[in-house]
Parts: structure tokens; C-alpha cells; sequence
């Protein structure tokens, strides 16, 4: 009965929106923690893209970003998805504020700062209230960044983008994002992609991470990094390593 409930928890996903990168990495971890599936967004824009790719169960919204308006990002969230339940965060405690997140839709609001011990037993809240920890949603998509994989569909997607893959990529990128920042060996990667299936060595596992690496890469940041003698790690752009 654990892992079915562990199984059916990591389905729920939260999109997370807050330009401060040491916060959004501390909510991050206790929405993993708490058996829920982050995704992460520094801005208004990542924040609406982001959304459209991992289908959210919930937001936990800043009031203010760099580019939109939390406002803003709400009522454009909203006007895609009315159900979606949101925890706005506002450093702002006037009441004239509150009330404007308020009348935009928001779910319940919380003034910065905060505790941790705060946000997430609200946002907990909001999913039961919104019944997010029972929807039959899409357990196969996966969101790391700006880089999004389905694999109902076999499609992935960077900042909105289409990235054609074949199933020799496809496959190592779903085993990286199932561990993200984890460094994965030579050896792993075919062990637990294509097990017997899979009769090459280890120059053939450098050989598809190199052109998965190509086109997840290609133009942007870095994502899937090499660490020498040990193996690949996929870590996203605001880790800076």
C-alpha cells in the first residue's frame, strides 16, 4: 500500500514562480519532500510556458516578478486552467495587495517572509480542497527547467521548442530526468534503459548521450554535463555547474 500511495502522490506536480533562486530552491525541495513533483520558474514568462508543458496540480505564485505582475500571471493561469488552485507570495503586506491577488483568483495568500512549515501545508490544503491529489493526470511528463518530456507521447520539449529524438535518446533523457543532478555511469545508463535489449559498450552510451546532448543543448545552456571519470548528470541552468 506505500508505494501505490508514493506512486500516486509523485503524479501531483506544483509550478513554483519566485525570481529568488536560493528560495525557489528551498520550496522546491519541500514540495519533493512532501511526495510532490516541483516545477520550477524564475519569471511570469517561464512561468506561463512551464505550465502549458508540466500541467500543474498547483501554483505557489510570487506576487512580484522581474517581467510580469504576479497579477498578471494569475489571471493568464486561470483563464487556461479556471480549477487550478494558488498560493500567492507577496512581500508586499498591504491589504490593497492581498485583495488584488485575491480578486484575481488566488486561493490563499502569505505574506513574505514565511516558514516552509507555512506554505506547504497550504498548498497541501489547496490541493485536497481542488481534489489535485486524485486526478488520473499524466504521470509520464517530467519537467526539469525549461526542458519538458512526455512520454505518453514521446515528445520533449526545451522553452517551448520541439526537440526530435529517437527512442536510443529518448530513453536516456527519461532516466535522467527521473534523477535529476544524480550522475549516472556508463554502466548504469544501458542497465537501466535497455538492459539485454542493448549490446554495446561504452563508447556506443557516449556516442547517444553526446547527440541527445546535441539537441537538448543545441543553442542554449547546458543541461546534461559530463563528469569526468565518473559518468553524465542532468542538472538544470540555475545550478550553474
Amino acid at each position: 500500500m506505500t508505494g501505490t500511495s508514493g506512486s500516486r502522490r509523485s503524479r501531483v506536480r506544483v509550478l513554483i514562480v519566485d525570481d529568488e533562486p536560493a528560495l525557489t530552491e528551498l520550496l522546491s525541495v519541500a514540495v519533493t519532500e512532501a511526495g510532490r513533483r516541483p516545477c520550477p520558474a524564475p519569471d511570469g514568462h517561464g512561468a506561463l510556458r512551464i505550465a502549458r508543458g508540466c500541467a500543474p496540480h498547483a501554483v505557489v505564485l510570487d506576487g512580484m516578478l522581474p517581467d510580469l505582475d504576479g497579477v498578471q500571471v494569475l489571471r493568464r493561469l486561470r483563464s487556461e486552467n479556471p480549477r487550478l488552485p494558488v498560493l500567492m507570495l507577496d512581500a508586499r503586506d498591504a491589504v490593497e495587495h492581498r485583495l488584488d491577488g485575491l480578486e484575481a483568483g488566488a486561493d490563499d495568500y502569505v505574506t513574505k517572509p514565511f516558514s516552509l512549515e507555512e506554505v506547504v501545508p497550504r498548498t497541501r490544503g489547496l490541493l485536497r480542497r481542488a481534489g489535485g491529489e486524485r486526478t488520473p493526470a499524466d504521470d509520464s511528463v517530467r519537467v526539469l527547467g525549461d526542458l519538458v518530456l512526455t512520454g505518453e507521447t514521446r515528445e520533449v520539449r526545451r522553452a517551448g521548442a520541439p526537440i526530435r529524438l529517437t527512442a536510443k535518446e529518448f530513453d536516456p533523457l527519461t532516466l535522467f530526468l527521473d534523477h535529476p543532478r544524480q550522475v549516472l555511469s556508463k554502466a548504469q545508463i544501458p542497465d537501466r534503459v535497455w538492459s539485454s535489449a542493448f549490446d554495446g559498450g561504452g563508447n556506443l552510451v557516449q556516442v547517444y548521450v553526446s547527440s541527445l546532448r546535441r539537441k537538448t543543448d543545441r543553442g542554449r545552456a547546458p543541461v546534461i554535463h559530463t563528469v569526468r571519470g565518473m559518468g553524465y548528470a542532468l542538472r538544470p541552468v540555475e545550478d550553474g555547474r
